[in-house]
């Protein structure tokens, strides 16, 4: 297989220089005992009242199959600063540690570990660059999913986005998000294929005007695909379109061919809308459904709720998460050699150690979350549960049928006002908890310690 035929997301070399140069300082120093990484987001975006894990089994495959291929070790010796004998070193490298996350589709919230690995210092730091990419992104548009599907109950949502993603495997993990967080599907195909993600399609304006009459154009898709018709009808004129669907649909059922639904995907959606769903019952046509598309977002879904549209593609809005593209989300340690760590710099402080986040519900819906020590026992179910040991899962995949059931009921226990588009007017309650305040004291009095030693020295 040449080089550029390799999936680039399966290269140890899709890293940022800095790990590789940070590796070979701590390779020469021998500087390898046990370090823990955690993976969290600093802050909520402003839109934002919660955030959804995802990506999670996409790190694990990663981890597993950790290896630096022989041709990447070629061009990495003709690097400057890389010796042969530190080539050598990195040929036998292999993920070896442990990690310990939440599951799929768990709401969390600031300063939240999603995610923790600890693993020889070289194996951890390398990771980062992969581990943070997925869990970001996945988590980003599984955010980005739930919103939607929240402001839309009920409605199908399809994911339309492939073409505008921002490469191939943004497409495809984009797919998996949407329909973990309650997306009923994708038209991407190759999302069906690999994740077995029910897959949408209808037709493109292309193909009415290839015809020279649409109704014609109308007659020959619904001919090739007599069990899944679904016809757009925005391409002229959107009520003309709708009446010739009328139109046809008895001579249609003749040939014994169902008419499921149409789409639009242009204008006032709910305005054509009401005209079409008129139209269709009016025609006898009470059995087809109505189908939208078209620069849609979750605002603009919770705006189309009450019109009588069945279903959404939601294409560029989620796949981009055009309001919120970026979460301030980071990948630090926070232990090392058994000692806590903790970053100090303005703005972007971390709690040290290894933590739990313990979530506590009343009535059926969160309550508040407590951010503790790893070895704190408290009330409320701990979210981070071991997933892999030895550089190995502890357990199969589940299936994302599974992962897309709990993210479900995850997010039916939101509370109220964090399941609206604005942001609620008092923020998810998260108490860190007296023992992890107090090791953040112990760790800024060691440092403290360090520092003044140092301008005595």
């Amino acid at each position: 297989m040449r080089v550029t035929e390799r999936d680039p997301g399966a290269s140890a070399l899709l890293t940022d220089l800095y790990q590789l140069t940070m590796l070979k300082a701590y390779w020469e120093r021998g500087m390898n005992a046990p370090a823990a990484f955690e993976f969290f987001s600093r802050k909520l975006p402003a839109c934002r009242n919660f955030l959804v894990a995802a990506g999670l089994e996409s790190v694990l495959g990663f981890l597993e199959q950790l290896q630096f291929q022989p041709d990447e070790l070629e061009w990495l010796a003709r690097q400057k600063g890389f010796p042969p004998a530190f080539i050598d070193w990195l040929a036998s490298l292999r993920f070896t540690g442990e990690v310990d996350a939440m599951a799929e589709g768990t709401p969390f919230f600031a300063d939240e570990p999603i995610l923790r690995i600890v693993a020889p210092l070289a194996e951890a730091q390398l990771v980062e660059t992969r581990v943070v990419a997925l869990l970001h992104f996945s988590s980003l548009i599984a955010s980005k999913a739930a919103r939607c599907a929240l402001a839309a109950p009920g409605k199908l949502l399809v994911d339309f986005g492939l073409r505008r993603a921002h490469g191939a495997e943004a497409g495809l993990l984009a797919a998996r998000s949407a329909y973990l967080a309650g997306f009923a599907g994708s038209a991407t195909v190759l999302a069906g294929q690999r994740y077995g993600i029910p897959t949408f399609g209808t037709m493109a304006h292309s193909f009415i005007q290839a015809h020279e009459s649409e109704t014609r154009a109308f007659l020959d898709f619904a001919r090739a695909h007599p069990d899944n018709t679904t016809l757009l009808i925005d391409t002229y004129d959107t009520e003309a379109g709708a009446a010739k669907v009328v139109d046809l649909v008895p001579r249609l059922r003749a040939e014994g061919i169902r008419v499921r639904a149409v789409r639009l995907d242009s204008g006032d959606l709910a305005a054509h809308a009401l005209k079409v769903r008129k139209i269709l019952d009016d025609g006898g046509c009470r059995e087809v459904r109505i189908f939208a598309s078209g620069g849609l977002d979750e605002y603009q879904l919770a705006k189309l709720a009450t019109a009588p549209i069945d279903g959404f593609g939601v294409g560029t809005a989620l796949v981009v998460s055009d309001d919120a593209p970026g979460l301030d989300c980071a990948y630090k340690l926070q232990e090392y050699a058994g000692i806590a760590r903790r970053k100090l710099s303005e703005g972007k402080s971390t709690w040290p150690g290894r933590k739990q986040v313990f979530r506590v519900l009343r009535n059926g819906r969160l309550a508040h979350d407590r951010l503790a020590l790893v070895d704190e026992k408290l009330d409320g179910e701990p979210l981070i549960q071991p997933v892999m040991r030895e550089g190995k899962r502890l357990a199969p995949a589940p299936a994302l049928a599974e992962l897309r059931e709990r993210t479900h009921a995850a997010l039916e226990a939101l509370p109220e006002p964090l399941r609206g588009l604005e942001q609620a007017a008092t923020p998810y309650p998260v108490e860190v908890t007296p023992a992890l305040r107090a090791l953040a004291d112990a760790v800024d009095r060691r440092q403290a310690a360090v520092v003044e030693a140092d301008r005595i020295a």
